[in-house]
């Protein structure tokens, strides 16, 4: 199904009606890694139902632990076209590892990913070590633990972070070894196997 047509489907929830979130997609612009907009005119403010809810059920979890803040949504519905971009932009590099291949597809393209980080009570996103799509060893949550003895990561990056996944974590999400902000809901191989693939 194309992105142009998400708003008549049942199966999918607008960002825009989930309370207690703020919405800053970095695709639309040039906050990203590729340094510009690649969703233009698409409206991607849209996940699917079952990961709208678990959005909302982490969005209780972070306010019942820090009720200042508040999650911030940086990615959600992510057409096949622009995961296509992505990978695209890649070729040559060795970072495709952080891109998901087209000919598999991201979990974003099914709206059953977020791409997600916190902001405190001023507004302002809390320190993470690295900023999103950061394409760093400094990103991974796998190697956390090492970063925060060898002072790569502070105390108070890593329990940021902590944060962040024990409000994502709780409500139904998986995160991913390479990116602290990624979050996938449900098995992606049975997403990928069952649910619709937006183009």
């Amino acid at each position: 199904m194309l992105c142009e047509d998400i708003k008549d489907h049942a199966e999918f929830k607008r960002l825009d009606d989930i309370a207690g979130i703020v919405i800053d997609l970095r695709y639309v612009g040039d906050n990203n890694f590729v340094g510009r907009d690649l969703y233009g005119s698409l409206d991607c403010r849209w996940l699917h139902r079952e990961a709208a809810q678990g959005l909302v059920d982490a969005v209780a979890i972070l306010r019942a632990k820090q009720p200042t803040y508040r999650l911030v949504v940086l990615d959600a519905l992510r057409p096949h076209r622009v995961q296509e971009m992505l990978w695209k932009h890649l070729e040559g590099t060795t970072l495709r590892s952080y891109v998901a291949d087209p000919a598999r597809g991201s979990i974003h393209s099914f709206g059953m990913a977020l791409d997600v980080t916190i902001l405190d009570e001023h507004g302002q996103e809390l320190d993470m070590g690295t900023g999103f799509d950061a394409l760093v060893e400094k990103s991974h949550p796998k190697q956390e633990l090492e970063f925060l003895a060898n002072g790569t990561l502070t105390p108070s990056q890593f329990e940021n972070r902590q944060l962040l996944r024990e409000a994502m974590f709780g409500a139904g999400f998986r995160g991913i070894n390479s990116e602290w902000w990624h979050f996938n809901f449900g098995d992606p191989d049975v997403v990928r196997q069952t649910y619709l693939r937006i183009d």
